[in-house]
């Protein structure tokens, strides 16, 4: 912590710490049930109440006004022990939930089964408890009270499936969106820094569903029944780290406006090797695209302005030299029809352990990939608000590596083994 608030809060252990205490206006901290999310939240608002933000109101939200009373009593019990004598110049209000701060800083806790009762006041800080359990409206009023004084808010709770805004709001941090923070406390982080005894866990691991563990302890979201890959399949093909042999294949997803641009090359046994993704212009682009690929056969999106893109590759970049009976760049033209067959495969070959990539944004996007019957068809995308470059990139090298013939499954631990 940038500075030190003397009075006898609890110790945070590295990954609660560096949860909270950062400069990202937003942060989410995905956690384990009794890895100390609260504590280290509750930490957090004190410093920012005491330390930066001294006399302006903060706002603690939970998902119902009972839970926003329990952590109102654990807040007066924190200050009782450290205050015996009154020294420190605080006050209480049990009726309305307040807690007046040392510095002058009313701290208000509220709950979430009521968002209209958020409105109506300028929060310098705020945080938001079990966020994945609280109603669209409990964001959306506590963002607005935000506006005025640009204050920071963290979004804290366990996972609870992936079709709720706390969720897909902790995706886009974790993607890198500017001035968000995503950070994530397992059980067995509380369980090395002594929070958890380990037998617990274990317990909880052989007594549990494996959807309630995931969640509860791992932070794992379940599988809310929407995703065409499956998320048990997803993590069956998670390799560690990059391959580190040649890539026989890429695929890139181009850039639309807000969008990245994504290129992903597999090797012979199907596992990701390359990986890169960014936004830039069509010239910085094309340069990129260009140097990564190489004389390597590439399905490239060639939908709109990828098309000429498309072309000035094809026309600039050498033959492959291993599979020279293919083209070394091929477009695919991305609608309903076509990325549903695309997408198809790559779930065949995602179910098949038919190819491995490693933890991180391709996960994420995976994981967050929805699909719906609708009256024209299936339609596959990503949900609101979130991107799907990596998945399409993905799908796109996967249907390259089919096309060559690279027939390999990775089996347990990532080691290849040819089946046909």
């Amino acid at each position: 912590m940038a500075e030190v608030i003397p009075i006898g809060l609890p110790a945070l252990y590295a990954k609660q710490e560096a949860a909270f205490f950062h400069d990202a206006r937003i942060g989410v901290c995905e956690a384990s049930t009794k890895a100390g999310k609260s504590v280290g939240a509750l930490t957090w608002l004190l410093w920012l109440g005491i330390a930066k933000r001294p006399g302006q109101a903060l706002l603690w939200v939970a998902p119902i006004y009972a839970q926003a009373k329990v952590m109102h009593s654990r807040l007066v019990r924190w200050l009782t022990k450290a205050d015996p004598l009154h020294a420190l110049e605080w006050d209480k209000n049990d009726s309305d939930l307040i807690v007046r701060l040392p510095g002058g800083s009313p701290l208000w806790f509220k709950g979430g089964d009521n968002p209209d009762s958020i409105y109506g006041s300028d929060y310098a800080g705020c945080v938001i408890d079990e966020a994945s359990r609280c109603k669209d409206e409990v964001w959306y009023a506590v963002r607005s009270t935000l506006t005025a004084t640009g204050g920071p808010v963290r979004l804290i709770g366990n996972v609870k499936g992936r079709k709720n805004w706390a969720y897909q709001l902790a995706r886009r941090a974790e993607a890198g969106e500017p001035n968000m923070a995503y950070h994530k406390i397992t059980a067995w982080d509380a369980v090395e820094a002594g929070v958890i005894p380990a037998d617990e866990v274990e317990q909880a691991k052989r007594t549990l569903p494996e959807n309630v563990y995931r969640e509860l302890y791992l932070a794992e979201p379940s599988d809310d029944g929407g995703n065409p890959f499956g998320l048990a399949a997803i993590r069956k093909c998670i390799i560690p780290g990059l391959s580190d042999a040649e890539p026989v294949c890429f695929g890139a997803d181009l850039a639309k406006s807000h969008d990245w641009t994504v290129v992903i090359g597999m090797d012979y046994a199907g596992r990701v090797c390359r990986y890169d993704r960014w936004q830039s212009d069509w010239g910085q682009t094309i340069r990129r695209v260009r140097d990564m690929v190489g004389n390597t056969p590439s399905l490239i999106d060639s939908t709109g302005v990828g098309d000429p893109i498309v072309e000035e590759l094809q026309r600039t970049m050498p033959a492959p030299t291993f599979a020279p009976a293919f083209p070394n760049v091929s477009g695919f033209k991305f609608s309903a029809p076509s990325k549903q067959r695309l997408m198809e495969g790559l779930a065949s070959s995602i179910q098949q352990q038919a190819i491995g990539f490693p933890e991180g944004q391709i996960v994420s996007e995976l994981e967050t990939f929805e699909f719906e019957y609708t009256r024209t068809g299936v339609r596959y995308t990503a949900p609101e608000g979130l991107n799907d470059d990596c998945v399409c990139a993905l799908a796109l090298c996967d249907q390259k590596r089919r096309d060559l013939g690279c027939n390999v499954t990775i089996v347990g631990g990532g080691r290849p083994v040819i089946v046909g």
